[in-house]
C-alpha cells in the first residue's frame, strides 16, 4: 500500500471534520481485523502482512483520532467524541495480534481491542484454519465426497483457493459439532501434521493488556449463535468472559459476535443475553459509523480491504456518513 500524500491528507482529514465534528455529532469508526502476518501469504489474501498493516495504520493515524474501543464507546454516547474519532480491534485471538500488530501499535502509540474466543488457546486451532491448513498441505486431488462435499483439483494457487473457499462456505453454518467434526475429517484425510501455534496462548493473552491492547470476549468455541441453542449461547457468551478475567486480572466488558451479521449469525435474544450478562458493549459486523442512535450492543465496523491509501482513505472519510442505528 502506497503514502497519502500531505495535500491528500489535509483534504481528507477537513472532509472528515465536515462529517465527523466530534461532540454530539460525532461518528466513531471501528475497525476489524483478525491476522496480521510476517508475510503475504497467497492463502489468505485479506489478511495483511506486517508492511501492509503498518501502511494502513499509518493512513488511520493520519485520518482520525484513534482511542481505546472501551472509551470511544463511553464518549459516543456522552456526546463527548474527539473528531473523525476510529478504534482498531482484532477478532478471533490469533497469536500475531501480539506477535505482529502490538509492535508496528505500540510504536504509534494506538490502543486497540482483541476479542479472543477462549477455547482456542494454548495449541487449538479454529475449524476454518484446520480447514486452511489441511489444503495448504494437500496433494493435487482431494477427494471429499464422503463428507459430502465433493472432490477437489488442487493443481495450482488458484484451485487450491477456490476449493478453501467452497469448502468453508458449506461448513460454515453447519452446527459447530458437525463443523468441527467435518474439518477434523479433511485433516485426516490429508495426513499432514497441521500448526498448533495461531492461537494466543494464556502467556501471551496476560501480556496484551501491558502492550496497550484491550481484551474483549468473543465466544469459547466461535459458534454461529443462531445454530445453538439458549443455554448453549448463554455458556458460551459468559464462560469466554469467565476465562479472560481469570488469565488477564481484568475486568472484561465488551463483546463481538463470532462472524456477526445481524439477524443471521445472531439474532435479538442473544442482544439480550450479552445486555444480561453484564457487558457495556458488543461490536457486529454489520458495515457503517456508529453514532449516538446506534444500539451499544450492536455496533457496526469496517473491514480494511482496499489496496492503495488512497482508496482506504477515501472510504474511512466515507464511512462517517454511513451512520448506522439499531442493526436488529
Amino acid at each position: 500500500m502506497n503514502r497519502l500524500s500531505p495535500l491528500a491528507t489535509a483534504a481528507l482529514t477537513a472532509c472528515g471534520t465536515l462529517l465527523s465534528p466530534g461532540g454530539r455529532r460525532g461518528s466513531l469508526l471501528v475497525l476489524i481485523f483478525h491476522r496480521v502476518l510476517a508475510q503475504p501469504d497467497p492463502l489468505l489474501p485479506g489478511e495483511p502482512d506486517v508492511a501492509r498493516f503498518t501502511a494502513q495504520v499509518d493512513v488511520v493515524r493520519s485520518i482520525c483520532r484513534v482511542l481505546p474501543l472501551s472509551e470511544a464507546i463511553e464518549r459516543l454516547y456522552a456526546g463527548s467524541l474527539p473528531p473523525r474519532a476510529a478504534a482498531i480491534t482484532f477478532d478471533d485471538g490469533y497469536a500475531n495480534n501480539l506477535t505482529h500488530a502490538a509492535p508496528v501499535l505500540r510504536e504509534r502509540g494506538l490502543p486497540a481491542t482483541v476479542f479472543v474466543a477462549t477455547g482456542y488457546l494454548n495449541g487449538g486451532r479454529m475449524w476454518n484454519d484446520t480447514v486452511i491448513e489441511a489444503l495448504r498441505r494437500a496433494g493435487t486431488e482431494l477427494d471429499l465426497a464422503a463428507l459430502e462435499l465433493g472432490r477437489f483439483s488442487l493443481a495450482d494457487l488458484t484451485a487450491r483457493r477456490l476449493a478453501i473457499d467452497t469448502i468453508l462456505g458449506a461448513l460454515k453454518y453447519r452446527a459447530p459439532a458437525a463443523r468441527a467434526r467435518a474439518a477434523a475429517a479433511i485433516a485426516e484425510r490429508v495426513g499432514a501434521e497441521l500448526p498448533a501455534d495461531l492461537m494466543l496462548t494464556e502467556a501471551q493473552l496476560a501480556a496484551l493488556p501491558g502492550q496497550g491492547l484491550e481484551v474483549g470476549a468473543h465466544t469459547v468455541t466461535h459458534p454461529i449463535l443462531t445454530r445453538i441453542d439458549a443455554d448453549a449461547a448463554r455458556h458460551e457468551i459468559s464462560a469466554s468472559r469467565a476465562t479472560l478475567e481469570a488469565v488477564t486480572g481484568t475486568r472484561v466488558g465488551l463483546f463481538a459476535f463470532p462472524n456477526g451479521r445481524p439477524g443471521r449469525d445472531y439474532g435479538p435474544e442473544h442482544v439480550a443475553l450479552v445486555r444480561a450478562a453484564g457487558f457495556s458493549g458488543a461490536l457486529s459486523t454489520a458495515p457503517g459509523a456508529c453514532n449516538r442512535r446506534s444500539d451499544r450492543y450492536q455496533l457496526p465496523r469496517i473491514q480494511p480491504w482496499e489496496t492503495t491509501a488512497g482508496r482506504f482513505a477515501a472510504r474511512l472519510v466515507r464511512t462517517y456518513a454511513e451512520r448506522r442505528a439499531a442493526a436488529v
